[in-house]
């Protein structure tokens, strides 16, 4: 981030702002805790929670993303702090501990909320004002869900955050049915489907899947940060947010896809877009797009790319 520049616009005249890499101190984390799902897609748990007195540690902070994967958050105090290893670490606790962490989200969400909880592939997010190479190449050789975020603060009035690296990880096993029947029905009324997305696509006739294929890209080449998470009824993909999530469904012959893009701000057309704000539906996002063919997908591309470049 060290080549990002902000300006301030005043009157024609553009002056510069000038950016700090201060040490993460409590207030930042404080803030940070405060907006974590405005920022990160996260709702908040819990801050420096106690691994007990056997492990002998705390966890910076915890939460539950939209996905409902557990997430450990790790801030990076100082030059010399290995901020990687030390999430690991009370990541594996997070791991052996998973019934503690269950209760932690019912107390603190409710127990719809803890029925949700998907433990194929937790995530830790690392935030530091920098980086190393060393770093990025690490992160890269680990099969785990982690993401380093750089940040920078421009005198308590604008904070900027980078994705510097995201790695989608290998999921540690597949999601049972249950915990991903209850987690993507939380909104949608109605039987539980019976075949998952990667079902419906596997059994998709070769232009749906071409379809998806093309979709598929389309997503992913918006960014190097861009991860896939799939889940039982639907695939996310997100960068420190999910900005689209995909169904498939076969029978109509398209493509659901749920961006995160304000119903109010576009010129619905019937049959493509809808406001479903207040409709159940799979995964996250308020704007409908039902994707049938290659025009309906270069028609998407504008709304998906608002999408990606807001979260």
């Amino acid at each position: 981030m060290s080549d990002l520049k902000l300006f301030r616009i005043d009157s024609g005249v553009a002056a510069e702002l000038t950016n700090s890499a201060m040490v993460l101190e409590r207030h930042l984390q404080t803030l940070l805790e405060r907006n974590m799902e405005t920022l990160f897609g996260v709702r908040f748990l819990a801050s420096e929670y106690s691994t007990g007195a056997r492990h002998g540690g705390r966890v910076d902070s915890l939460g539950i993303d939209e996905n409902g994967s557990p997430v450990n958050f790790e801030y990076k105090r100082s030059r010399d702090e290995n901020v990687i290893n030390q999430g690991l670490f009370y990541l594996d606790w997070l791991l052996d501990h998973q019934g503690e962490f269950a209760l932690l989200v019912q107390r603190r969400l409710g127990a719809a909320s803890a029925a949700e909880i998907d433990w194929s592939n937790p995530r830790l997010v690392c935030v530091a004002q920098d980086f190393t190479r060393y770093d990025e190449h690490a992160v890269q050789q680990i099969n785990r869900a982690i993401e380093l975020v750089r940040y920078r603060d421009y005198g308590g009035q604008l904070l900027a955050l980078e994705l510097v690296t995201a790695v989608a990880g290998k999921p540690l096993r597949q999601p049972s049915e249950r915990t991903q029947a209850a987690s993507d029905n939380r909104t949608r009324s109605g039987p539980t489907q019976d075949k998952t997305v990667s079902q419906y696509l596997e059994k998709a006739p070769e232009s749906l899947a071409n379809l998806f294929a093309d979709l598929d890209a389309t997503l992913n080449a918006f960014g190097d940060d861009v991860q896939r998470i799939t889940r039982k009824n639907y695939f996310a993909y997100r960068r420190l947010r999910n900005f689209a999530c995909v169904e498939v469904h076969p029978r109509d012959h398209c493509l659901l896809v749920y961006a995160k893009v304000d119903p109010s701000t576009v010129a619905l057309e019937d049959g493509f877009t809808r406001d479903v704000r207040s409709i159940g539906h799979f995964g996250t996002g308020d704007l409908e797009i039902r994707i049938r063919d290659q025009a309906d997908l270069e028609r998407a591309s504008d709304l998906l790319l608002h999408s990606y470049q807001d979260n």
